[in-house]
């Protein structure tokens, strides 16, 4: 009999978490309608758990038909969560995989202001590697760890040609250049910064949607041929979406 009770509570625990993350960012109010077809539960279910919720504060809802959205109590949860964040800590895995792979110099950038700043470098072991080391910052719109950046921010014409202002290059060309970031998911420069480097970033995303930063990975040009950077772009795609769901963000 208790162990009975014991799996009820743990399956009401499941079907509640289950309602809770129905939500997202573009459906932050959902009806018990909408609600039954995204979730495997009877109407009474669902209403008593709704009910339940509601008294926890982890659910409000309002208006006519009845609309639910997440309450105080989440917010309460995801401050807490966010204040814990160590993004250095929680990237290290990723990095240390694309570093096993590559060999090459492999860092994370986080965009701050104008700029992009190092947060975290694994430096390569060759003897010859390009490496910055943590706190190097540089311009956002110059490198491909910037560019991996900007091309999954919202921008418009007037702040492209101010982030650009001083680099020679074409508003026309770096639009150009962002779309073909967007298009392959991640960034390629050479010798951009430094003579005879080659480097690939691709983003990373917050649970707002923007990118909140960049992985890349750095290397001379005699060992980063053509097949090398598709290779590490796709493999960088791969190790930036981990950190993305670690951050919070939901594979779709």
């Amino acid at each position: 009999m208790a162990t009975e009770k014991a799996n009820d509570s743990v399956r009401a625990v499941n079907r509640a978490l289950d309602i809770l993350m129905a939500f997202t960012a573009t459906d932050y109010e959902l009806t018990a309608a909408a609600l039954l077809k995204r979730v495997d539960l009877s109407r009474p279910t669902l209403y008593r758990l709704l009910s339940t919720l509601e008294q926890g504060q982890f659910l409000i809802s309002e208006g006519e038909p009845q609309k639910f959205r997440l309450g105080p109590s989440v917010a309460h949860l995801a401050h807490v969560w966010t204040s814990s964040l160590d993004i250095n800590e929680i990237a290290q895995p990723m990095m240390r995989r694309v570093w096993e792979i590559t060999g090459e110099t492999v860092a994370l950038f986080v965009p701050q202001g104008l700029d992009r700043l190092c947060v975290a470098e694994i430096p390569s072991l060759q003897p010859l590697s390009f490496k910055r080391g943590v706190g190097y910052k540089e311009r956002l719109a110059l490198g491909a760890s910037g560019r991996a950046i900007l091309a999954f921010r919202d921008h418009d014409q007037d702040q492209i040609k101010v982030l650009t202002e001083g680099i020679k290059v074409s508003h026309a060309q770096y639009e150009t250049e962002l779309e073909l970031t967007r298009e392959r998911g991640y960034a390629i420069s050479r010798e951009e910064v430094i003579a005879g480097a080659v480097a690939i970033a691709a983003p990373f995303f917050s649970g707002k949607g923007q990118a909140a930063g960049s992985i890349g990975v750095f290397g001379p040009s005699v060992r980063l041929n053509e097949e090398r950077i598709q290779q590490w772009g796709t493999l960088l795609k791969r190790e930036s979406e981990n950190l993305s769901q670690a951050l919070g963000v939901r594979r779709s």
